[in-house]
């Protein structure tokens, strides 16, 4: 029987945060994991250079049921926190666009940081451990696993969410939830391609590649991104983004033309350039093979001077307002995230300890909290895991 203060399964974004700043705290920790590599997601995040945090975040850039949750946490360990001890270490890093932060060189350097903190602060870390057995004592938790029984006063939870699962993502930080009574809300996949299978999949598969500056939208929600057309449908920043706001059947809108009202500078073109063919000034602003399919496609292309006014606004509602409605989308296989989990009506917001289970806490994306794309997720296991830290 081994003894300790804390555990933490799941040594990822969260479980590491908190068991660096707990084992600061004088706790001893011990952090397991049943990978036999810590911080997995951290090394293949970002393009493989991890999108640490972003300059902007504020609680509106999280989807919750329950919408205040996320705002103690993230005022007590901010941004500027985590980049100051980024600094710190002296990792280089530069802002990619809209307050991203990436690492200069690569993922391992994020990685590196945290295992340098839990080295320093004296956190026991075991990879290749699995838990078979989780059981409540009178005071504190024991654990059968495959280092033998484990004993602690506190149980942290930051095993993540079910994206990924080549990543090793399983629903394990679910079921220890459910075993304390825990109300879990429906999970599903989020920032996550989507597929399209009626016409528009050849038109995705011919344009496969392609990306374009978009304002999609979808249920009151809007973003202007890239799209990146797919042999299987619609990728890239702003469809990732609106998906987690999309849910099957949902119509999802696309404005082409974002810079222009659509109708307005098909009147000018019309107006000044009526020997110009519709295709050519699509080619000014796509490139010229969607132009050409989408002038094929859904229109007939032919010089300006000879569309109606009718036909002009037809035109002009199209590209303004692409309409189309998934079939579905990747799934957990490639999403960055998952939406739903652990009810965080059930769960303090000052300490992420469990309402119904003394001594049990829950971190990371295993909560219902889910950020927009662009760092905001890594900031919530930081500053998820820091306020734990505090209390376990």
């Amino acid at each position: 029987m081994r003894s300790t203060e804390v555990v933490i399964i799941g040594a990822g974004a969260a479980g590491l945060m908190c068991a660096l700043t707990a084992a600061g705290r004088g706790r001893t920790v011990m952090l397991i994991d049943h990978a036999n590599k810590a911080g997995k997601k951290i090394l293949m995040s970002g393009g493989g250079r991890c999108n640490f945090t972003n300059m902007y975040t504020e609680p509106a850039n999280f989807l919750s049921q329950n919408a205040h949750f996320c705002k103690s946490a993230l005022a007590r360990y901010t941004q500027w926190d985590f980049i100051g001890l980024v600094a710190k270490h002296g990792v280089p890093y530069h802002e990619k666009k809209l307050g991203q932060l990436f690492c200069d060189n690569k993922s391992s350097d994020i990685l590196g940081m945290l295992l340098d903190e839990c080295i320093q602060t004296g956190v026991n870390l075991h990879l290749d451990t699995s838990i078979q057995q989780i059981d409540k004592l009178e005071s504190g938790y024991q654990l059968q696993t495959t280092l033998g029984e484990l004993r602690c006063e506190s149980l942290v939870i930051a095993t993540g969410g079910l994206s990924i699962p080549t990543l090793g993502a399983t629903g394990f930080g679910y079921q220890v939830a459910r075993q304390f009574g825990h109300e879990l809300l429906p999970t599903r996949a989020g920032l996550v391609p989507f597929t399209i299978t009626d016409q528009l999949r050849e038109l995705c598969t011919e344009l496969s590649g392609t990306s374009v500056d978009c304002l999609v939208s979808c249920n009151d929600q809007s973003f202007r991104e890239n799209i990146l057309f797919t042999h299987r449908g619609l990728s890239g920043p702003a469809i990732l983004q609106i998906s987690s706001y999309w849910e099957s059947g949902d119509t999802v809108e696309i404005n082409l033309l974002p810079d222009h009202d659509a109708h307005a500078w098909l009147q000018q073109q019309q107006a000044e350039r009526p020997n110009s063919e519709l295709k050519t000034l699509l080619g000014e602003i796509f490139t010229k093979k969607m132009a050409n399919l989408l002038a094929e496609q859904w229109f007939v292309s032919k010089p300006m001077k000879q569309y109606t006014h009718a036909e002009l606004a037809e035109i002009a509602h199209t590209l303004g307002s692409w309409q189309l409605i998934p079939a579905g989308t990747e799934g957990y296989r490639t999403a960055e995230v998952t939406l739903g989990g652990v009810d965080t009506r059930e769960v303090s917001s000052k300490t992420m300890e469990s309402l119904k289970s003394p001594g049990l806490y829950f971190i990371g994306e295993v909560l219902d909290v889910t950020g927009h794309l662009g760092g905001f997720n890594f900031q919530w296991a930081w500053a998820s895991g820091y306020a734990a830290a505090q209390y376990v």
